[in-house]
């Protein structure tokens, strides 16, 4: 996944196709700090400062949905200071990125739910969903206490709770009651620090989403990494199970 394809005379080369929606699986956080000597949680509070750089990079590139994985139902087995510090983390980014994301014109939306979450934290969350809702140049999607598997069950239970009979359900159908409903379905999913999993995200969505991995860990993901995926999703043929 070298960059020299990417590149012309020292310049990014130009982009044939853009993806409508990008999600990504921010990895490497934690081997980001041990390389350094540091704490997990200067990995994880590096990670952060690296989403508005990927934001702007993203509404540059002409992305209109972005959906950033930042903490998964499976986090929780973490340890408790490093739960907690990755909570303070995100309630810094709120009060830190949300006006700034709303004179930019994105749309905040949370993926996931706020049950067992800190009440101040869930409001800020709540807040910073309300406050941007009326923003169209990008949305960006934070998958917080989000699982796949526990998105698809909360769907199945809307409509169950809603008297659907069995013969009407269909893929549209449960599709309305995911959290990602009237947006599209990911284009490209993009994991960083080389692991090669989806992890229980997005597995209904992502089903024919093309995926792109780099070694590269979430601190130092740039806008010339963004640029390198979004140049091989370009190349490839996308065919959703037909020839």
């Amino acid at each position: 996944m070298g960059a020299s394809a990417e590149m012309r005379g020292g310049a990014l080369a130009p982009l044939t196709v853009v993806p409508q929606h990008v999600a990504i699986i921010m990895d490497g956080n934690g081997r980001w700090a041990r390389e350094r000597g540091l704490p997990r949680l200067e990995g994880h509070r590096a990670g952060t400062a690296n989403i508005r750089r990927t934001v702007e990079a993203c509404a540059e590139f002409g992305i209109k949905v972005l959906t950033l994985y930042a903490f998964s139902t499976e986090n929780w087995k973490r340890p408790p200071a490093e739960v907690r510090g990755l909570f303070a983390l995100l309630g810094e980014v709120i009060d830190r990125e949300t006006e700034e994301l709303h004179r930019n014109g994105a749309q905040i939306r949370h993926l996931g739910s706020l049950a067992d979450i800190p009440e101040s934290l869930a409001a800020r969350v709540r807040h910073a969903v309300e406050y941007t809702r009326g923003n169209s140049r990008l949305v960006v999607n934070v998958a917080f206490n989000y699982g796949g598997r526990a998105e698809i069950v909360h769907a199945v239970q809307r409509v169950i709770e809603a008297g659907i009979p069995a013969d009407q359900v269909t893929e549209e159908l449960l599709a309305s009651h995911l959290y990602t409903a009237s947006l599209p379905d990911p284009d490209l999913v993009i994991r960083t620090a080389g692991e090669m999993r989806l992890s229980n995200f997005l597995l209904w969505q992502a089903a024919y989403a093309e995926y792109w991995s780099t070694p590269t860990y979430w601190p130092d993901f740039g806008p010339e990494h963004l640029h390198a995926a979004l140049y091989a999703y370009g190349a490839r043929q996308r065919r959703f199970g037909s020839l």
